[in-house]
């Protein structure tokens, strides 16, 4: 077993204490964390330890709790429109043309750009998982696979069950970078019979259960029209609630809906600046953090957010939440940057990462103190609040997922970007024009 020792000017662990080092250290062997701590309590180590000064701040590395990273291909179109006719006119028709080369290339661009803000790990959503899993395992970050189940796209019919049963079988690995779950549309696309069938399947593998939920006010109508209840209280009503489901959205749900989500442990992922350039609406964030609800943070895909770069949600999703309750307190910088971190990794179903502790992942990041917005610090809340406030994507410079170093110097490592970028940029092309 091979120690390495990395000592930094802060680490930011984003444990259940909420503990920060300055200056700090963080010993790693094998891939996992074995120590962290203040720098004059560090254990000693012999000559033969590999010590690495970094200096910056290190922190956990981000987790995108809700992610379609392919729609890369997509980005930009379909600007302005409402959620359902963006999807019917803008998304699905050129979805219904890619290939798995397509998303292979799509996912490639993806992940490189959310490694290189310092996001080492996406939930996704997607069809072509095969391709998106290949993807991952050459971009060198953590993926939590959902296949997705949409009506009317490729093979998404009784033989999708099987498809995504063998797809887990074959690929879940919950000790190694690849996760898997099921990921069903929504009950409005879907229906409330295939949603409870994919919510079935997943019990029966222990697997995560990753759906839309109340991401508009108009998409359940029909719905809670017929059972005369919210589209919340109908899955909790049909045992849909009784696998281990990740809600993404949840923009469009009443204090009785937080209560069922809360005592079912339903998780959420909160897309905030997704939500707000489709007009869905803002999310009830402190009255389901103040229910109990686990909430991480989620990108939404590239198409509806822009980007991919989740600094933007840790800021924008605390400051929609305390100007919605007129109220500065609400959400406080540690509760964001943990949400983004810890909580997304437990929202996503994943317990070994997103903090930095021993026995954890080293899933990590530094970022570089020296630049202007880092200035001044004359007490350690307010290096917290330049992390969450400025912390742009720009101030990332190395990333390491599994111990594995993948950005250095603000560079891929991995992925030739210069290749990848032609290449998406020439197949979105072709999915334009049909």
């Amino acid at each position: 077993m091979e120690l390495q020792r990395f000592t930094a000017d802060v680490v930011v662990t984003c444990d259940m204490d909420n503990s920060v080092f300055a200056p700090g250290v963080v010993d790693t062997a094998d891939g996992k964390i074995t120590w962290v701590g203040a720098s004059q309590d560090a254990p000693p180590v012999d000559d033969a330890v590999s010590v690495a000064d970094v200096g910056g701040l290190l922190m956990p590395g981000l987790v995108n709790a809700h992610c379609h990273t392919p729609m890369t291909l997509m980005r930009g179109s379909g600007d302005g429109l409402p959620l359902h006719r963006w999807l019917t006119e803008a998304m699905w028709p050129r979805e219904g043309r890619m290939t798995p080369e397509d998303a292979w290339w799509g996912m490639t661009l993806g992940s490189a750009e959310m490694l290189l803000a310092g996001v080492t790990t996406s939930c996704e959503m997607y069809l072509f998982e095969e391709a998106m899993v290949d993807a991952v395992m050459e971009s060198g970050a953590r993926l939590v696979m959902t296949p997705g189940v949409v009506s009317g796209l490729h093979s998404s019919g009784s033989d999708r069950t099987e498809e995504v049963s063998n797809f887990f079988s074959k690929y879940h690995d919950p000790t190694g970078r690849i996760t898997v779950g099921i990921g069903p549309h929504s009950a409005y696309d879907l229906g409330i019979a295939k949603v409870v069938e994919m919510a079935e399947l997943a019990q029966s593998l222990d697997a995560i259960l990753h759906l839309h939920l109340a991401e508009t006010r108009e998409e359940n109508v029909e719905l809670e029209a017929t059972y005369g209840r919210s589209i919340t209280a109908i899955l909790h009503d049909n045992g849909v609630f009784d696998s281990r489901v990740l809600a993404a959205h949840c923009v469009w749900v009443d204090n009785a809906d937080i209560a069922l989500l809360a005592a079912d442990n339903v998780a959420v992922a909160h897309c905030p600046i997704s939500n707000m350039r489709l007009g869905c609406g803002i999310a009830p964030l402190t009255a389901m953090k103040k229910a109990g609800v686990i909430v991480g943070y989620g990108t939404d895909g590239p198409a509806s957010n822009g980007s991919l770069d989740l600094w933007e949600e840790v800021k924008m999703a605390a400051l929609l939440a305390r100007v919605h309750a007129l109220d500065s307190t609400v959400v406080s910088t540690v509760e964001t940057l943990t949400m983004a971190t810890r909580d997304s990794a437990a929202a996503v179903g994943l317990k070994d990462t997103g903090y930095l502790a021993p026995g954890t992942t080293l899933d990590m990041i530094r970022m570089d103190l020296g630049h202007t917005s880092f200035v001044p610090v004359t007490e350690p809340d307010e290096l917290l609040a330049h992390v969450a406030w400025s912390g742009s994507t720009r101030r990332v410079t190395d990333v390491w997922v599994a111990g594995e170093k993948v950005v250095s110097d603000g560079e891929m490592l991995t992925v030739d970007m210069e290749r990848v970028i032609a290449e998406v940029g020439k197949r979105a092309l072709r999915l334009a024009r049909g």
